[in-house]
């Protein structure tokens, strides 16, 4: 593996293999955080030799001994030990891609009803041609645009309030309660906390919009960092506020 590395690292295909060699496998983000590099783009990792050497040695401290029994031991594989080794890694990555097509899916459809309510709420779409600068005049009232970054962060989706605030809102789908603390608490609160920080707590208002399945403790911890939360199945719940702030 370390003398292949950097033919195996930058093919896109063979890269995606790589991280299912360990258990559990690790993930495109975490592997940027173990091996301290904010790219993993194959002309990074083609010329930066001591980039693909850490990111061998992640993965082989990590690498499944149940999968691959005979690494650890130091002997090469029988037949049945490397067919059953590739069907295992190829079923885990099919269920891997599997659910993340999923949210992918879940996600845009939260956000086409969420754009669809707010149409049908009276306010208007708008296309802004940056993003929105905590220094900058907001967006006319009763206005929207979506896919834009406000201060530092993205928003999947921003409306001007009637009475002046803001609103970014961050349309999150879990499908498990553990799933919960990457989508709510380690992604939106997060931007909550930045967003009122950039911005004064006065003058925005995080929300999310939530499908799926959320611990409670992870909802609570998000609305206690300034996160408002609204499900996707009462958007009127949502809609019926935003006209409210007109008084």
């Amino acid at each position: 593996l370390a003398d292949e590395a950097s033919y195996i690292l930058t093919d896109q295909r063979l890269m995606d293999s790589f991280r299912f060699l360990a258990s559990p496998f690790v993930s495109v983000d975490d592997l940027k955080t173990l091996a301290d590099t904010n790219s993993l783009i194959p002309a990074r990792i083609g010329r930066d030799p001591d980039l693909a050497n850490r990111l061998v040695a992640i993965i082989r401290s990590g690498i499944d001994r149940r999968r691959f029994p005979w690494v650890t031991e130091g002997r090469e594989p029988t037949p049945s030990e490397r067919d059953a080794a590739i069907l295992a890694t190829a079923a885990i990555m099919a269920t891997s891609k599997t659910q993340t097509e999923r949210r992918n899916e879940g996600k845009k459809e939260q956000e086409r009803k969420v754009h669809e309510a707010l149409i049908e709420s009276g306010l208007q779409e708008i296309e802004l041609p940056r993003g929105i600068s905590a220094l900058d005049p907001y967006p006319s009232p009763g206005t929207f645009t979506k896919e834009i970054m406000v201060g530092t962060r993205k928003a999947d989706i921003v409306v001007s309030l009637w009475d002046g605030r803001l609103l970014p809102i961050e349309c999150k789908v879990s499908n498990s309660s553990t799933n919960s603390i990457k989508r709510i608490n380690n992604d939106a609160a997060v931007k909550a906390t930045e967003w009122r920080k950039e911005f004064g707590e006065s003058r925005i208002v995080p929300a999310a919009t939530l499908s799926g399945v959320y611990k409670l403790r992870n909802l609570t911890y998000a609305q206690d960092r300034g996160l408002t939360l609204f499900w996707a199945h009462g958007l009127s719940a949502l809609t019926e506020w935003i006209s409210s702030t007109q008084r």
